[in-house]
C-alpha cells in the first residue's frame, strides 16, 4: 500500500479590511484542489472569546450556522460545507474561548504535570493540536485554515503564533495565502496597493511571509501592481499574486482562479501531484455558476425576518444559508430569484402594507428568537394561507404558521407561544420538555436542541412528495415545539403534520393539503443547512415550484430591466 504524503496545510488570512472574502476563498481553494483529486478540509478561527457562535447576534456576526453533530458555528463553515460537499464537526471550528477553555480545563485536571502554564506556547501548542487533529479525522491531503478577522488586530495574535509554529517545525508542509484588498478611490481613479503593501509587512511582523496574495478589488489587477506588489511584499513569483475582481456571483470566484492556473500554482507550492481536473464535475460547477448571470425568467420572493437592520444598511448575511438555497432550487428550475427584505415590523405599523404581498410569487419566514415583529409575521401568514401565495416557514416561520391557524382557524385568538407571552390561555408553541430546567438556570450557551435527528415521513403529503423517503434526517436549532395538546384540534380542522420524530411526540412538518392551498408547509428544523449548489434541497424545490406555479403579475419583467 502507497504510504500516504504529509498532510499539508494552508492558512487563510485578511489584510486591510475585514469582509473581503476570506471565507469564500477558502472555499473556492478547497473546490479547485478537490477537483485535483486531493482530499481537502476547512478550519475556521474565530478570534471571540465567545465558546461558539451560538450566542451572538445575527446582525453583528451573521448567520448561526448549524454542523450535524450540533456544533453552533460561523457562517463560512456553511460555504465550507456546500462547496466541498463534505460533513464538517466540532472539530473543524475553534474560537478564542473555546481553546482557553481547553487548556483551563486541563490544566484543573493536572494533564499539565504541575508545570505553569502560559499564554505561549500553551494556548498555541492547544491550536496546533486541534488543527492536526481536524487534518486526521478527515485523512485529509489538504487543511486549509482560514484566520478570521484582518492581520495586525490584537484577537489573532496567539493564533498567528499558532501557524508560525507549525511552519517553522513543518517548513515543507505548510504555507500561508493572504486575501487583502486593493482600493481604487474614486476622486483618484487609480486602484492602490500601499495598504496591502503595510498588511504584508504587519504579516511579516508575525513572522510570517505569505505564499500567495488574493488581489481583492473592484476590478482586474494589472501587470505593473502585480510587478510592484512582488517587488515590495517579498513574493518573488509574481504569477503567485492572483488578481481576485469583483464578480456576479460567489460561485464564478473558483472558476476565475483556475483562470490564472491557482491550482495548478497551488499544488506545485504543496509538492504534491497535480492530477488533472475532473472535468465532468467542471463543468457541472461552471453550469450551475452561470446560472447567476444573463436574463432569466424572475421569481419574486419576499423574505419576511426580523435580523435585517444593521445601522443604515440591511445584513442579509443573517439568513445567508437560506437566501443561497432559494437560489440552488431556483437556478434549478431556470429562474432568477430576486428577494425583498421585508422587516416584520412594518406591518405592525401599517397593515395596509401587508397588501405589498400580492405582488411576490412566494413569501418565507426564516427562523428567530423573541418577541420583535411576532404579531407582524403572523399577519403575514395570515394573508399568505388567505390568498394562496406559497409560504414556507423555518423553525420561527413553522410555529407562527401554528400560532396563525389556532387564532383564525380554531378560533384560540389569544393563541401564542410560551416565548412570546407565557401568560396566555393557550400557549400553543411551548418549551421542550428537554429544555424547562435549562431555561429555569439560565443555561443557554449551546444547550438547544441541534443537529441533525431523524424525523418520519406522512404518505401522501407535499412533503413526501419532495424527499420521496419515510424518513429523513434534519438539522435543528430550537427550543420550542407544537404543544401536544393542540395537535388534535389542529389537525381536526385540516392542520396536516407531515413530519414527526420517531416516537411521534415532536412535530417536524406542518403543511395544509395541496388541494386547501398551492404550498403553505413549514419545518421545525432548518433545511437551509444541507441545501447544496449541485444537490438543491427538495423542500426548497419544492417551494420554488409552487412559486414558479403561481400567476404572474410581472410576467414581462426581466433582470436587465431591474
Amino acid at each position: 500500500m502507497e504510504k500516504k504524503q504529509n498532510c499539508k496545510y494552508i492558512f487563510v488570512v485578511g489584510g486591510v479590511i475585514s469582509g473581503v472574502g476570506k471565507g469564500i476563498t477558502t472555499s473556492s481553494i478547497g473546490l479547485i484542489l478537490k477537483n485535483r483529486g486531493l482530499s481537502v478540509t476547512a478550519i475556521k478561527i474565530d478570534p471571540y472569546i465567545n465558546i461558539d457562535a451560538g450566542t451572538m447576534n445575527p446582525t453583528e456576526h451573521g448567520e448561526v450556522f448549524v454542523l450535524n453533530d450540533g456544533d453552533e458555528c460561523d457562517q463560512d463553515m456553511g460555504n465550507y460545507e456546500r462547496f466541498l460537499e463534505v460533513e464538517l464537526t466540532r472539530l473543524n471550528y475553534m474560537t478564542t474561548g473555546r481553546v482557553y477553555q481547553s487548556v483551563i480545563e486541563r490544566e484543573r485536571n493536572l494533564e499539565y504535570k504541575g508545570r505553569c502554564v502560559e499564554v505561549v506556547p500553551h494556548i498555541p501548542l492547544e491550536v496546533i493540536g486541534r488543527i492536526e487533529k481536524a487534518g486526521q479525522k478527515a485523512n485529509a491531503d489538504v487543511v486549509i485554515v482560514e484566520v478570521g478577522g484582518t492581520v495586525g488586530e490584537y484577537q489573532n495574535m496567539l493564533f498567528l503564533e499558532a501557524a508560525r509554529m507549525m511552519k517553522i517545525k513543518n517548513p515543507k508542509d505548510v504555507f500561508f495565502v493572504m486575501v487583502s484588498y486593493l482600493p481604487t478611490p474614486y476622486t483618484i481613479g487609480e486602484m492602490k496597493t500601499k495598504p496591502t503593501q503595510h498588511a504584508v509587512r504587519t504579516l511579516n511582523a508575525s513572522g510570517i511571509q505569505p505564499d500567495f496574495l488574493i488581489a481583492r478589488g473592484a476590478t482586474n489587477l494589472d501587470d505593473k501592481r502585480k510587478g510592484r506588489l512582488s517587488l515590495l511584499c517579498n513574493l518573488f513569483f509574481p504569477d503567485r499574486i492572483i488578481s481576485a475582481p469583483d464578480v456576479k456571483s460567489v460561485y464564478d470566484i473558483s472558476i476565475n482562479f483556475e483562470k490564472e492556473k491557482l491550482s495548478e500554482k497551488i499544488c506545485d507550492l504543496l509538492g504534491v501531484v497535480c492530477k488533472k481536473p475532473n472535468e465532468d464535475a467542471w463543468k457541472k460547477w461552471k453550469k450551475f455558476a452561470s446560472h447567476a448571470h444573463g436574463d432569466k425568467d424572475i421569481l419574486k420572493i419576499a423574505m419576511i425576518g426580523k435580523y435585517f437592520d444593521s445601522g443604515d444598511f440591511v445584513l442579509s448575511d443573517s439568513y445567508l444559508s437560506v437566501i443561497e438555497a432559494i437560489k440552488y432550487s431556483a437556478y434549478a428550475q431556470n429562474k432568477k430569484p430576486v428577494l425583498s427584505w421585508i422587516n416584520a415590523i412594518d406591518f405592525e405599523k401599517d397593515p395596509k402594507k401587508l397588501k405589498d404581498l400580492k405582488k411576490y410569487d412566494g413569501i418565507v419566514v426564516p427562523g428567530g428568537f423573541g418577541s420583535r415583529g411576532v404579531e407582524g409575521i403572523i399577519s403575514a401568514v395570515k394573508f399568505a394561507r388567505e390568498n394562496k401565495i406559497p409560504y414556507f416557514g423555518l423553525c420561527y416561520g413553522m410555529q407562527m404558521m401554528v400560532i396563525e391557524y389556532a387564532r383564525n382557524v380554531l378560533g384560540l385568538k389569544d393563541a401564542n407561544t410560551r416565548e412570546v407571552n407565557p401568560n396566555s390561555k393557550n400557549i400553543v408553541i411551548d418549551v421542550m420538555e428537554s429544555q424547562k430546567e435549562l431555561l429555569k438556570n439560565n443555561s443557554y450557551g449551546g444547550s438547544m436542541r441541534l443537529g441533525g435527528y431523524k424525523a418520519i415521513i406522512k404518505n401522501k403529503t407535499i412533503a413526501s412528495k419532495a424527499y420521496g423517503l419515510k424518513e429523513i434526517i434534519e438539522r435543528h436549532r430550537h427550543r420550542y415545539e407544537v404543544n401536544p395538546a393542540y395537535i388534535g384540534e389542529l389537525e381536526a380542522k385540516g392542520f396536516v403534520f407531515s413530519g414527526s420524530s420517531p416516537d411521534g411526540h415532536l412535530m417536524e412538518i406542518a403543511e395544509l393539503p395541496k388541494d386547501k392551498h398551492p404550498f403553505f408547509l413549514g419545518t421545525q428544523f432548518h433545511p437551509e443547512f444541507l441545501a447544496h449548489p449541485l444537490h438543491p434541497h427538495p423542500l426548497f424545490s419544492a417551494f420554488i415550484k409552487a412559486c414558479c406555479a403561481r400567476p404572474k403579475l410581472h410576467a414581462k419583467e426581466s433582470i436587465k430591466k431591474k
